[in-house]
């Protein structure tokens, strides 16, 4: 038999009657890790033998679990083994479920002889209720993560935060979603009587010098909702029939228009580089998103881990170099296994489609276009160099000056400005952008037209081609001038 004991989180003053019961008849016990307050309390005549040298010899903690479960099951094919943990042994206790588990694979019996865990005496030393939502992970597991998977809407425990350099790579995890002066608590030795609560802002948790074996860190739920399942039931609720009318009445149809001008507003704040604009433009997009799900969760078709799931899954499934054993060189081998990707999961579709299906037909022209001719230049159809698409664009044009009807120009129209496109694509130049921002450019020179002109007394009528393409010349000087001004210095 394997019995599995926890030493409570504290002194062995913490140790349960049971627990304590057990280790006065037993003999010998073997210790995860010797380095716990409890031990230097346990019964006197106890033959101890801790684990401790694996995590000298060990590559990381995942193979000293590994090591200390498969030593312990070899001792109990044996005879009846003792195995003391920190604390409740299936609270932040690796070894404990590779132990069961093996344990029941092996035909050996298992028990375990539950303990406090870190929670209890962390909890009252911060004076916290914690059925009151609390998150509770493991530091080092938060630790490996770049974007934590963590709801900033309830108040998060993290035990295991052993060291200031353990510290110091969660810090930075959690900063990905908790803001960096953010009020936070390390809790050292709880339950102990050097218990400490050490309250600070989360970045500066690695300064702190009492971190140790026996740290956790508290961190609170941010004052405003800030989850995505907090706006996703706010959706709901302005879905519900207590809710909002106007939300009620709307179908997928009816918000199409609303979805396509919040994207465009996203667009026009990335072209004035406006972070704080882009950031509620973002949310104003997100919202959107989340209504079109909300609407089609209640009709039955698709929720929002649905499509969650499907394109994280899609994510990882399209970048095998990052999540698998694929090689790349650069970017450009990777939009390769892209499209190779894509097409070999249509090819798991029914056959009659072609390589142009998927490109939304509501983009706009030009954004289109380029999607069109790059998936078709991906098949091998293209000019073999950038000159081809030159003397195209000189034929177009010169076809277009030969038009005699409407409709003829409006076809050669159509041609000349197909082949900029294309001209866009061989340049690497996004058509879309460049035509949106020769837009901006056009209209800030021609207010500052409309300026000077005003601030000179003129008219417009009475002005010719000449001087208002003088004036045009001095705006775009005015305007370049003001752009160098306020350009950041360079060292």
């Amino acid at each position: 038999m394997i019995t599995i004991v926890g030493l409570g989180p504290g002194d062995a003053g913490l140790i349960t009657r049971q627990a304590w019961h057990l280790l006065s008849t037993a003999e010998t016990v073997y210790l995860r890790t010797a380095r716990h307050p409890a031990v230097a309390g346990l019964p006197a005549h106890l033959h101890l033998h801790s684990f401790d040298a694996i995590y000298d010899t060990a590559e990381d903690f995942a193979a000293v679990y590994r090591q200390i479960a498969g030593e312990v099951l070899r001792l109990g094919r044996e005879s009846d083994v003792l195995y003391a943990v920190p604390g409740n042994p299936f609270v932040g206790e690796t070894t404990v479920t590779a132990i069961l588990r093996g344990a029941a694979e092996a035909g050996i019996v298992a028990r375990t002889v539950a303990g406090l865990s870190f929670v209890e005496p962390v909890v009252a030393a911060l004076g916290i209720d914690a059925l009151d939502g609390l998150q509770l992970f493991d530091a080092i597991e938060i630790a490996a993560f770049l974007h934590p998977p963590l709801n900033p809407d309830v108040p998060l425990l993290l035990g295991q935060v052993y060291s200031r350099q353990l510290a110091n790579e969660l810090k930075l995890a959690l900063m990905s979603i908790y803001p960096a002066e953010l009020p936070v608590a390390l809790v050292h030795a709880a339950g102990e009587a050097d218990e400490r609560v050490e309250r600070l802002a989360l970045f500066e948790i690695d300064r702190s010098e009492h971190v140790d074996h026996l740290t956790s860190l508290y961190v609170p739920a941010l004052p405003l909702k800030s989850s995505l399942p907090a706006l996703a039931e706010t959706v709901a609720v302005l879905r519900s029939p207590n809710g909002c009318p106007w939300d009620q009445e709307q179908t997928p149809q009816s918000m199409r228009e609303g979805f396509l001008e919040e994207a465009y507003e996203v667009l026009t704040a990335l072209d004035a580089d406006d972070p704080v604009n882009l950031g509620e433009e973002l949310g104003d997009l997100l919202y959107h998103i989340v209504m079109q799900t909300q609407m089609a969760a209640e009709a039955g078709h698709f929720t929002l881990a649905d499509v969650i799931a499907g394109i994280e899954a899609k994510l990882k499934r399209r970048h095998p170099h990052v999540w698998g054993d694929w090689q790349v060189s650069d970017s450009a081998e990777v939009l390769r296994n892209w499209e190779r990707l894509k097409q070999r999961e249509k090819a798991d579709k029914p056959a009659g489609g072609s390589r142009l299906d998927g490109i939304p037909p509501a983009l706009p022209a030009l954004a289109r276009s380029q999607k069109v001719q790059g998936k078709a230049a991906h098949t091998g159809f293209d000019w073999p160099d950038i000159g081809g698409v030159y003397d195209k664009l000189a034929e177009e044009v010169a076809e277009l000056r030969e038009a005699a009807t409407l409709e003829e120009r409006h076809l050669e129209l159509g041609d000349v400005l197909f082949v900029v496109v294309n001209l866009a694509r061989w340049l690497d130049v996004d058509a879309e952008s460049a035509l949106r921002e020769a837009n901006e450019r056009f209209a800030g020179r021609f207010r500052q037209v409309e300026r000077l002109v005003a601030a000179r007394g003129l008219e417009w009528s009475a002005l010719s081609f000449a001087e208002l393409d003088a004036l045009w010349e001095e705006a775009k000087a005015t305007l370049a001038s003001l752009a160098q001004n306020d350009a950041p210095d360079k060292v």
